[in-house]
């Protein structure tokens, strides 16, 4: 009973806050366009399903993903798994850490993979270049990129070092790659670093960033807990100029 009324709240703070997309649409659909808005009844139930979706997924959120990715990060940076033979946080250092890592890899790489708006661009770009661009290995290039950011991320919390030196270094990266990466795939692999950052990705990758800043000691989940979803935007970036590079070099070399 609980767990329903809270879906019922969460739904009524979702309408409150899709009503201004809603009220915008029609606006422009009666008096600046000035036509009725066809098939009104497919259009009213398709609304209320993306409520009803909105305020499922925002309860799941709340109840099992953000928990999850707290519960996950307090297990693997507890002092008896990552080094049962000296207990005091002063014996532990960043080296300690390896299944933070992986586990931010894995994590990064599965989420990616199963990213609805990625599958569709990919498909697209597919596509698109006639078959030029395989969708499976864009998104496996993706993926990989989003490992490595989510990884790194996650030893920058670890450390504590500022975000924004890694993120400049980033940057610079791929304003460099830019200028040697085939033009037609350079807005694809911008975009690719958008598409990561969705429905599948963000939830849980801002759940193990804050469990991480939570568990980890002298951090502050404020200062060092947010920031992982912009690794998991650059390093696609990077990770997609960087596949099409080495295709380019392998296609002049045969």
């Amino acid at each position: 009973m609980e767990l329903l009324i809270e879906f019922f709240e969460t739904l009524k703070s979702t309408v409150v806050d899709v009503l201004p997309i809603l009220s915008i649409i029609l606006v422009f659909q009666l008096l600046v366009i000035r036509r009725p808005i066809p098939h009104i009844k497919q259009v009213g139930f398709g609304f209320l399903y993306v409520l009803i979706g909105l305020a499922l997924f925002l309860l799941g959120l709340e109840k099992a993903l953000f928990p999850l990715g707290k519960m996950m990060a307090e297990q693997l940076t507890a002092p008896a798994f990552i080094n049962p033979s000296a207990l005091a946080e002063e014996a532990i250092n960043w080296t300690h850490y390896t299944w933070v890592y992986v586990f931010a890899a894995a994590i990064g790489f599965s989420t990616t993979i199963a990213e609805p708006s990625l599958i569709a661009v990919a498909l697209k770009a597919e596509e698109v270049s006639g078959g030029g661009i395989k969708a499976n290995s864009l998104r496996i290039a993706v993926a990989i990129g989003v490992a490595i950011g989510i990884a790194l991320g996650s030893y920058r919390i670890v450390v504590g070092h500022p975000i924004h030196y890694y993120i400049i270094c980033g940057y610079i990266l791929v304003v460099i790659q830019t200028f040697f990466c085939p033009k037609m795939i350079v807005p694809l692999a911008y975009d690719s670093g958008g598409v990561t950052t969705s429905t599948v990705t963000v939830p849980l990758v801002a759940a193990l960033g804050l469990g991480l800043a939570s568990t980890i000691p002298g951090r502050s989940p404020l200062i060092d807990g947010f920031g992982l979803i912009a690794f998991a935007s650059l390093f696609p970036i990077i990770a997609v100029m960087a596949y099409a590079q080495i295709t380019q070099i392998k296609t002049k070399t045969n």
